[in-house]
């Protein structure tokens, strides 16, 4: 069986997991969203940050040192 990304197979199915009732127009907006974020979140994902050093204890109250 081939695994689906398709908002309308696992949207419904995720709510209903937490008990959560969606009407059609609040599963329309929620699609949506989905097709509209889904790609640039899987393009960070796929994204090689292994050339970039790690910053040893990073003080995150503070920029990147690059941008200092």
């Amino acid at each position: 069986m081939e695994a689906s990304n398709r908002a309308d197979d696992f949207i419904p199915a995720g709510l209903a997991s937490f008990g959560i009732e969606a009407d059609e127009i609040e599963l329309a907006v929620m699609g949506a969203a989905h097709e509209m974020f889904w790609p640039p979140i899987l393009e960070l994902l796929g994204f090689d940050t292994s050339s970039v050093p790690a910053e040893p204890a990073p003080d995150l109250s503070q920029p990147p040192p690059s941008h200092r």
